[in-house]
């Protein structure tokens, strides 16, 4: 019998779980440059305090959270455990570089489903800002676009928020953003 040690049994799963996870194409719509590159969400890496604003209907509310993000694989996955206890929510960020696409995924889980959304947002830092994008539809079918965004990054603090677009990107319904700030 051969012998699989638990880190090559680990790097065969991550790279069944990363095919699965990443679309063989890419939407017309998302279509990310091919920069992505290990390391680049190392930045989120360590313990955070988060301050959420974020909107239900026409209301904004606002509330704390927190963050644990460990980066592996060399920099090419990056996971988190968001907590918003004031929510009585939590889930966990997942993501990946596919190395050859050089393209980011970024999925979610909601841990009362357990569940890893997929398709995920595909995107890519440039100019000092990452942007993923997704495809979805509303409720009455018509096509939609999400957006996260990560930016204003600096060693003690980083900005994500998302949005939805109903016109193919020309505009933009941000509706939560959240400020992180590092934990000394």
């Amino acid at each position: 019998m051969t012998h699989i040690d638990r880190r090559t049994i680990m790097a065969l799963s991550t790279g069944a779980l990363m095919s699965s996870l990443v679309p063989a194409a890419v939407s017309a719509a998302i279509n990310p440059a091919p920069v992505g590159k290990p390391g680049d969400f190392d930045f989120l890496t360590g313990e955070w305090r988060i301050h959420n604003k974020f909107r239900e209907g026409e209301k904004w509310i606002e509330f704390p959270g927190e963050a644990t993000v460990v980066g592996i694989l060399a920099g090419i996955a990056s996971i988190e455990e968001l907590r918003i206890p004031a929510r009585g929510f939590s889930g966990m960020g997942l993501r990946l570089l596919d190395v050859e696409k050089k393209i980011w995924s970024d999925h979610f889980v909601n841990a009362r489903s357990g569940v890893v959304a997929v398709p995920g947002q595909l995107g890519v830092f440039e100019d000092g800002a990452g942007t993923f994008l997704s495809e979805g539809a509303e409720g009455n079918g018509a096509p939609e676009l999400y957006r996260g965004v990560w930016d204003r990054i600096t060693p003690n603090s980083c900005r994500w928020f998302q949005g939805t677009s109903r016109d193919g990107g020309k505009t933009w319904d941000d509706n939560w953003f959240m400020d992180w700030a590092r934990v000394a």
